[in-house]
């Protein structure tokens, strides 16, 4: 798995732990939904940190414990 397919997993599975939807996330993120969209699919291929950032202040939890998660234990080597 590719550390951008583990960030767009574990969007997914905070917004299903949450019960949010995507677009009530981008809402509380404060970013447009097409923002959250290109991170769940391949238009994005290097999601910001910033953009990150504000996905965790709108899902209430810190950049830590977003990142806290075996997905990113098991990601592939980015530096080919």
């Amino acid at each position: 798995m590719t550390t951008k397919e583990a960030v767009a997993a574990r969007i997914i599975e905070l917004c299903r732990e949450k019960k949010m939807a995507v677009n009530a996330l981008a809402n509380e993120a404060g970013v447009p939904p097409s923002t959250v969209y290109s991170m769940l699919n391949q238009k994005s291929k290097n999601p910001g940190v910033v953009s990150i950032k504000k996905i965790c202040d709108g899902l209430g939890i810190t950049v830590r414990q977003f990142f806290d998660c075996p997905l990113f234990d098991e990601t592939e080597q980015e530096i080919r």
